[in-house]
């Protein structure tokens, strides 16, 4: 039928087929920000265009109803260069982090203003609640109405820091801000040719099997089928997926697509075609015989005597020894500590030993995997949203037996990655079908399949022990974990120790010990998840330690605070607790937890105040957890950054890093404009292309702020020496007698010059060259970030619902280098963590299929779901490692939420939460606990 509709102001006529759904009509003619990240569910929001003035989603939306309307997209609101009022606000008020879901945002509070131009809190909420963001935690949103209808600006928000300091702890526009409100090309999916082939992956529905023959004929027949890879034409390459700087501790346990299957969802074969759906069809004419193994689906099958074997390979090709031993199942093993643990727990008034379980939890970015590879001069070009690009580059390049300068991987925009994205997930596949046929070739993942084929939280068995004296001095503290690796090994030893080395450093106990196994089964495969092990490890310490503090009559709070670190206290403990090798011991060169503490405390007396509820069966309580991350690995990471003067003295920086959203190059760059005594506009970045940025770790481990930011100042610094130097041989004066200015001017005694005219002259015929220069940054320490977190929670005693109804997190993070995106950053994983803790967590049957793979099964927080009070603030510690000391904050926020809440809900009703999630049944069977032993011992009291 023909269609014909008005969009962004200009008339449009098209023949469409009645059923096909405008997101598709829209995404062929050019419309980038309507973005898919659901499976046309109408659950994730983002694809979101006004239709005739309303929210409406693209992806619900069919094209006969398109027909006669008008439609407008966030192209459509820009004048020129001129941003609309709602697109300059978002940018104002800092929320604008991956930007994947950012236009439906805008176009949601464009609705709502053209309704009504002084919304209330619940109008905003509603209007913006049926687009979900994994990045933002919501909050900030709020302020974006705040900057349009009450005239406020950035700074009523969030205060600025270090007063010394011009560009670093100042609120500057994200430096990628504006492409991104405008739905600028920046995402893997907005590069995609007419020429490209879509890849189609086939999937075993097998948990444990082997292929014992497969059939591609007929599909190779389908028109528009151009490659199938199965196991007889992929590489026989072992390697590890998971981007970690070599020698990664994680077993070389994988195939691009290898002949025996260990999950249901491992790779059977991929087809490459004209279209996707072309590609589904052709897989669904593959014919393949197994031979079924009996699947092992939980740890305890793993560790019998005699359980099926999941790999039965060679362990001489991982470069780590890791304690592993298959044929046990057994991925790996280690153990150590300080001091007589068991001599600690005699000495004990009171000892607590207690078990907690994690479930797997998705990451749900809301773009999912994507990748685009193509052949250019006989080299491999791919485009990725890959948190580690170098890492990736090394790893395509083993697998495929090429150099690695034949192998160039630009990471493109991240709609959200979290971890999820920090693997080689869907790389290997597109490389390799690339490398084979030359062709051009794009996969991008479903919502199911992100669900199902990508990585989750790993699932952990945590038992804890700790003994206090009488005083509420910890005498003993051990933690061991068992953790579920699933079908294969990214990670599998680096996420549980995580588990360990950033839960046990924040205690001054002399008597420590730590124990950590990981095993195989025919599971999904967990990895890397923002927290890395911690959120599940300090939930497990907290609930112990708190445990603890009841028996001995003692405020929680009161006995962290006997126990924890300060600064100068040298952290033995970090020496046992390596990744594959022996770590590095630290002295404390900064704590801010104890005031971190403080103020959580003043807040949390100002909440007792309120009135409780009028309802009976509604409790109150509060909760607190404290908590540590690092700052990158020392000893293992490094970054470089490069900065070139460009001919009008303005700079380019160079950074291997690569930013999520987290606003990882703006860092870099207000670092280098603070060095260079230049404004933020001033300093250009290009990132995270391994054939024009130098080397970069990439962004995991918290190490973008500290790694990147520090390398970015150590080019900038190697500037400031070039360009005094340069400028001492132009005005015949010592270098010692001039000074650098803002804005980039150097002084003389009689002249000065401008960056320009430095520029022109060492450019020149008769210069110098132009000014280069790089910046390497290793270390064997690192800045520590402490944080306090507080919650208060209502509890429906009679439906065991629960609502987290106040939330305060106070961190230490060093000098906040982006204020107001540190607090997006802290409010989002601090909402990701809420979801884990009531509702989250992948659903499997007795065969390892996961039941619901989709946002209608798997639920995430929304914009409703945020407490009605809830507050950020920085705590500003000076540290002396560099001047630009910005500890990290993204992944320490999402380790306190389970805790404080879980002792929360004890205070309130006098239960012990010790398995996520904390859903409405399990605190009913809690309840009904308590009842009993309450009833036993009234029983008692009154005989």
């Amino acid at each position: 039928m023909n269609i014909r509709f008005k969009l962004n102001g200009k008339q449009v006529s098209l023949e469409s087929e009645p059923q096909k759904k405008a997101l598709e009509i829209l995404k062929e003619l050019g419309i980038n920000s309507v973005r898919k990240g659901c499976d046309e569910e109408g659950k994730c929001g983002n694809c979101t265009i006004l239709l005739g003035g309303k929210t409406v989603n693209s992806c619900m939306l069919l094209a006969a109803q398109m027909d006669g309307r008008e439609i407008l997209t966030v192209e459509g609101l820009s004048k020129g260069r001129r941003l609309h009022p709602i697109q300059k606000a978002f940018i104002d008020a800092g929320v604008v982090q991956c930007g994947y879901c950012t236009p439906a945002q805008i176009l949601a509070v464009k609705a709502l203003l053209d309704r009504t131009k002084s919304p209330t809190r619940d109008e905003i909420t509603d209007a913006l609640s049926g687009v979900l963001c994994r990045c933002t935690g919501y909050k900030q949103l709020f302020n974006v109405f705040d900057i349009l209808s009450k005239g406020k600006r950035p700074q009523d928000f969030t205060p600025e820091y270090k007063k010394s300091y011009r560009v670093v702890g100042k609120i500057t526009p994200k430096i990628d801000a504006e492409q991104l409100v405008r739905a600028e090309d920046s995402f893997v999916e907005d590069l995609i040719t007419r020429d490209t082939l879509h890849v189609y992956l086939l999937t075993s529905p097998h948990p444990h099997a082997e292929i014992v023959s497969i059939d591609t004929a007929e599909a190779q027949e389908v028109p528009g089928v151009e490659y199938i890879l199965t196991h007889k034409n992929s590489p026989k390459t072992f390697y590890t997926p998971a981007g970690q700087t070599y020698p990664e501790p994680s077993p070389y346990d994988r195939q691009v697509i290898g002949r025996k299957m260990r999950f249901i969802g491992d790779r059977v074969a991929a087809v490459a075609a004209t279209s996707r759906e072309t590609a589904r069809t052709a897989a669904g004419k593959i014919k393949v015989k197994y031979r079924l193994l009996k699947p092992v689906l939980t740890v305890e099958e793993a560790r019998r005597r005699g359980a099926p074997i999941i790999h039965d390979r060679d362990t001489s090709l991982d470069p780590l020894d890791i304690g592993g031993d298959p044929k046990r199942n057994l991925v790996c093993f280690t153990r150590g500590g300080l001091g007589d643990v068991e001599k600690g727990l005699r000495a004990a008034r009171v000892v607590v030993d207690r078990t907690y379980t994690t479930p797997h939890i998705q990451h749900t970015p809301l773009e999912p995997h994507t990748c685009l590879s193509y052949m250019k001069n006989g080299r491999l070009i791919i485009h990725t949203s890959i948190q580690t690009p170098f890492h990736a580059q090394r790893i395509i390049a083993n697998i495929l037996d090429i150099p690695e300068n034949k192998v160039r991987v630009i990471k493109e925009k991240v709609g959200g990655g979290f971890g999820a994205k920090q693997d080689v997930g869907v790389e290997d596949i597109a490389a390799a079908i690339t490398y084979q046929t030359g062709k051009r070739v794009y996969i991008r993942l479903t919502r199911r399949e992100e669900f199902t084929l990508t990585r989750t939280r790993r699932p952990m068995t945590i038992r804890v022990k700790a003994g206090a004296d009488k005083t509420g001095k910890l005498t003993a503290l051990s933690i061991r974990i068992v953790a579920d690796a699933g079908a294969y090994g990214p990670h599998c030893l680096t996420v549980p120790m995580n588990g360990c080395s950033k839960t046990l450093p924040l205690f001054t106990c002399k008597n420590m010990a730590y124990e950590v196994r990981s095993y195989y089964t025919n599971n999904i495969i967990p990895g890397a998840y923002q927290g890395y092990g911690v959120p599940q490890g300090n939930y497990a310490i907290h609930m112990t330690l708190a445990e603890l503090a009841d028996r001995l009559h003692m405020d929680f709070t009161e006995l962290i605070s006997k126990n924890i670190v300060r600064k100068g206290f040298r952290l033995e403990i970090l020496k046992q607790l390596g990744e594959g090798k022996e770590g590095l011991a630290q002295k404390i060169s900064s704590c801010g937890l104890a005031e971190c503490i403080r103020a959580g405390r003043a807040r949390v007396r100002r909440w007792e105040k309120t009135r409780p509820s009028a309802d009976r069966d509604v409790v109150t309580g509060t909760g607190t957890a404290v908590m540590m991350q690092g700052s990158g690995l020392p000893g293992i990471d490094g970054a470089n950054a490069e900065i070139r003067m460009l001919g009008d003295g303005t700079f380019m920086l160079c950074i291997g890093g690569a930013d999520l959203g987290t606003g990882e190059d703006t860092v870099a760059a207000k670092i280098a404009a603070e060095e260079l005594c230049v404004d933020v506009d001033r300093i250009a970045v290009t990132a995270a292309d391994t054939d024009t940025t130098p080397f970069d770790k990439g962004s995991y481990a918290s190490s973008g702020t500290f790694f990147t930011g520090s390398a970015a100042y150590r080019a900038a610094l190697n500037m400031r020496r070039q360009i005094i130097q340069a400028s001492a041989g132009i005005l015949g004066e010592k270098p010692s007698s001039l000074r650098m200015k803002y804005p980039g001017v150097v002084t003389g005694r009689y002249r000065k010059l401008t960056y320009k005219e430095i520029a022109r002259i060492t450019q020149s015929g008769t210069g110098t060259g132009q000014l280069i220069t790089p910046g390497a940054f290793t270390t064997d320490t690192s800045p520590i970030p402490y944080a306090a977190h507080f919650a208060r929670v209502s509890l429906n005693k009679l439906t065991g619902m629960v609502k987290v109804d106040k939330y305060y997190a106070v961190h230490d993070c060093g000098i906040p280098i982006n204020p107001d995106l540190a607090k997006g950053q802290v409010y989002g994983a601090i909402m990701k963590t809420i979801g884990h803790t009531f509702y989250e967590q992948l659903v499997f049957d007795g065969e390892g299929r996961c039941l619901n793979p989709d946002f209608s099964g798997y639920p995430i927080p929304g914009i409703a779901d945020l407490p009605e009070e809830f507050d950020v603030d920085l705590v500003e510690v000076a540290d002396p490692i560099t001047p630009y000391v910005g500890k990290s904050i993204s992944e320490i926020a999402c380790n306190g939420a389970s805790a404080a809440i879980g002792i929360a809900l004890h205070n309130a009703a006098g239960i012990w939460m010790r398995s996520w999630p904390f859903t409405p049944e399990r605190i009913l069977k809690e309840l009904k606990k308590v009842g009993r032993e309450d009833a036993r011992a009234q029983a008692v009291g009154t005989g």
